[in-house]
């Protein structure tokens, strides 16, 4: 399928100019897991490609990049959606924003990216630097330029995780990659680098570890401005005085090649190609084109690299394990048995304050990849001591030539992937020790106190008789209670049995990943960070291998308890959406019963609108955004899943902000599905007093119970407060009975919470909201409207301006008339 874009003509922009990301804006083009809307297309280059810069969207447009792109084009300069785009720039990884955001180049010459709600979500803050016009240049590189074309601005100076040809990546630049092709989260614990002595990479731990580097020879001359250049056939190294020194040799080619780095470490060359394999037909047809990897510039055998194989993983002949057991005692387990590339976790997490019960697991021939030798000159013996006297030591790596009593000693504080060395071409020996904790079992006392000897008893009849019926007695007591015992492990087995079903139900019903206790235990340093309390458990702070953070939530108790954890699971592990908390893992072993959830650095909402005096309070805009995100979750809840789901217990406790101040809704324990057929369901009252509608009076109950409470936590959004505060005087303390007060006496701006009101210019401005509420006036079309400011001409840099791609959701949206 062909679909007109601009005009290859036309790669440049001027002043006051504005694009919007919508689904019916032109030059979009729809490809199978992703969606390009073109801003800027350069002409044709080699194998029919083109440089196109524009919105880059995820297949089900939740989220999109502002982004530098290859796309095809056929002989007519029609772009073709058969080949993916491959981006080689993004402005926005850290902050992706969603359908309606807009590009703007101001006025002022500023290019501004913001989201559909109008925040900011990047800026080359170059307003009053006389810039004159954008341009996407033959190379790839979008610039700001002024009126004699001098660059201003240029997305060269910003990389990201790619090179294209004709780059540099100068000294202070840097590559860091995505974690994957579908997850644009920045992985931040990898870095390509340049600096006065070469070309580095190296994983961001503390300290740094460096897993490759090239060295430059400058010992006669100053190295300066130092830089590197992806070249047709070459990277190569350039400074003042050192003139194009090739660092690695690269298939030349007639196509166009990019260079990305990836969350695995290694450095690759892209190419675009024609398919060999594919038949033309008839031979008159087009060749067919595709990218493929031309060169791995830091290459390791078998395809192994710093983080293929996750923590402690050691790579072999292509396959990941763990370390091996020693004398039948096992140290590491797989986080996943299924997918043995995530990475290995210990059985007992390291204890510095227990250091005479560790050990050294030695591991021959195996190499860990960053190599930075503390001690020189040094034996084996007196690498692993240094290794147990240092607390934050977490393996010792000894290196050695011919000779073990004279090598080189790494003590690494953090172990990602190992590398098996044995069957390589690899000159030197190594010798891995890991630090492990021992497994220990509490031994009973060998003595006990001795017992005062016992008084003589005179020997009479009725003595006799005692004694003849003692053994009967104790006799029959063993017997009630070996008969006991053997009933309540029966009734064990049968439980933990069941528990093994339920897991495994839960197993087969395509849920996200499934941990294993010991792996969450490990996961969150033994649940040593609480993050909080929730309904039927708490909240933990834990880190995956990848290192991202993750909220891992505890079940406690039973009954009710696991109905909760199986609901959770049945309703949220099934569901995707943007407003709506991340479920990424659960466990199900015997009593164990874990969440993995997505970690929101923000925390709850209610934390930040019942605030203290002097705290950071949210603006109105803020307000309005979260408002908006709880209404997008429901209405996706309510009418956009295959059942309907009532989440029955909407309440700032339950809203979670992640670093950005978006809302997602939470803790689906008390939920319930609905067939789409189904107008209402009976159910038992459950809920949060304060929030609960009068219909579960009947305990008949339907979708609107979820906007009667969403209802209350506007309510609160607006004044700032609880819904019932004790702590207040008595005609106070309930907020709804307060506002149908405050409403009969036409004083409603009294309870909006005066952190809003401080800032106001015109206490007038409030009476609009005011009627609303009064219901004397219609709601308007527009509801950007800010408690603090009155709305500002368009234009003017002041809160309360005009977002004209944002559209407000109406009641009926959420659940229907009521």
């Amino acid at each position: 399928m062909d679909v007109q874009a601009q005009d290859s003509g036309y790669p440049m922009a001027t002043l006051s100019t504005q694009w919007t990301n919508n689904a019916t804006a032109n030059h979009s083009i729809r490809y199978n897991d992703a969606t390009v809307r073109l801003i800027l297309l350069r002409g044709k280059e080699a194998s029919n490609l083109a440089y196109a810069c524009g919105f880059y969207c995820d297949g089900n447009c939740n989220t999109c990049l502002f982004a530098i792109v290859f796309v095809p084009l056929n002989d007519l300069d029609h772009v073709l959606n058969f080949e993916p785009p491959r981006v080689v720039w993004s402005a926005n990884r850290h902050n992706p924003v969603k359908i309606g955001a807009t590009l703007e180049l101001t006025s002022e010459g500023d290019l501004v990216l913001k989201d559909a709600d109008g925040t900011v979500a990047w800026s080359t803050n170059t307003s009053h630097k006389s810039v004159v016009g954008l341009n996407l240049t033959d190379l790839g590189n979008l610039m700001l330029f002024d009126k004699n074309n001098v660059t201003v601005w240029q997305s060269f100076d910003h990389p990201t995780d790619s090179l294209v040809l004709g780059q540099k990546l100068k000294a202070g630049q840097r590559l860091v990659p995505s974690v994957s092709e579908t997850n644009w989260t920045v992985d931040s614990m990898i870095t390509l680098f340049m600096n006065g002595r070469g070309l580095s990479a190296q994983l961001e731990t503390s300290p740094p570890q460096i897993y490759y580097q090239f060295f430059i020879d400058n010992q006669n001359v100053s190295i300066e401005s130092p830089y590197v250049q992806f070249e047709n056939g070459n990277l190569a190294f350039f400074s003042n005085y050192i003139r194009n020194v090739s660092l690695f040799s690269i298939p030349q080619t007639s196509s166009l090649q990019y260079i990305k780095l990836g969350s695995d470490g290694h450095l690759r060359v892209y190419q675009y190609k024609e398919d060999p394999g594919y038949d033309r037909i008839p031979d008159s047809a087009p060749p067919t084109y595709s990218w493929v990897e031309a060169a791995d510039l830091l290459e390791y055998p078998w395809d192994c690299g710093p983080r293929v194989c996750g923590r402690y993983g050691i790579c072999s002949n292509g396959q990941c394990s763990c370390p091996t057991s020693i004398g039948g005692t096992s140290y590491f387990k797989p986080v996943n048995y299924k997918q043995p590339n995530i990475g290995c976790f210990e059985n007992i997490p390291l204890s510095c304050g227990d250091s005479q019960n560790q050990s050294l697991l030695e591991l021959i021939d195996v190499m860990s990849f960053a190599f930075n030798s503390d001690l020189e000159n040094i034996d084996a013996t007196s690498c692993k001591e240094a290794c147990r006297k240092n607390c934050s030591c977490k393996a010792a790596i000894f290196k050695y030539g011919s000779y073990p009593t004279n090598g080189s000693c790494y003590l690494s504080t953090q172990v990602f992937s190992l590398m098996n060395i044995s069957e390589t071409t690899i000159s030197y020996n190594s010798i891995t020790y890991l630090k492990v904790q021992n497994v220990h079992f509490a031994r009973s006392p060998t003595h006990s106190p001795e017992a005062p000897p016992a008084k003589e008893l005179p020997n009479t009849s009725v003595d006799n008789r005692r004694s003849n019926h003692f053994p009967i007695i104790l006799g029959s007591s063993f017997g009630g209670l070996f008969g006991m015992m053997i009933l309540i492990v029966v009734i064990v087995s049968i439980v933990w049995k069941r528990d093994d079903n339920e897991a495994e139900e839960i197993n087969l019903l395509g849920m996200p990943t499934r941990f294993t206790s010991d792996a969450l235990k490990a996961i969150t340093d033994n649940f040593s960070k609480k993050l909080g309390e929730c309904g039927f458990g708490s909240v933990f702070e834990g880190t995956l291998i990848d290192s991202t953070k993750v909220a891992i939530k505890r079940i406690d108790g039973f009954g009710q308890v696991k109905k909760s954890f199986l609901t959770e699971v049945e309703t949220i592990g099934s569901i995707h959406h943007i407003n709506l908390v991340r479920l990424m893992g659960f466990c199900a072993e015997k009593s164990h019963r874990l969440l993995i959830y997505e970690y929101m650095p923000n925390g709850s909402l209610d934390r930040w609108i019942f605030h203290k005096p002097n705290e950071y309070v949210l603006d109105w805009p803020q307000r309005r955004k979260i408002i908006l995100n709880i209404a997008n979750g429901l209405k996706y809840l309510h009418e956009d899943c295959r059942q309907k789901i009532l989440h029955l217990d909407i309440k700032p406790h339950n809203i979670l902000l992640d670093g950005n101040f978006n809302a997602k809704v939470a803790d689906f324990g008390l939920s319930k599905l609905v067939n789409r057929n189904q107008s209402q369901v009976i159910t038992t009252m459950r809920g949060t007093p304060g929030y609960l509608a009068l219909e579960w009076l009947s305990a008949v109950i339907t979708e609107k119970v979820d906007v009667y409470s969403f209802g209350v936590v506007i309510l609160e959004i607006v004044c700032g407060r609880k819904v019932f505060d004790c702590s207040l005087d008595e005609e106070d303390m309930h907020l709804l009975g307060l506002f149908k007060r405050k409403g009969e006496e036409e004083r409603l701006l009294d309870i909006v919470d005066k952190k809003l009101c401080k800032e106001a210019f015109d206490v007038n401005g409030h009476q609009g909201v005011i009627k609303v509420l009064e219901g004397v006036m219609e709601v308007p079309d527009n509801l950007d409207y800010n408690f603090s400011t009155q709305p500002s001409t368009k234009g003017a840099a002041k809160f309360g301006q005009e977002f004209s791609t944002t559209t407000a959701l109406s009641p009926s949206i959420l659940s229907g008339p009521r």
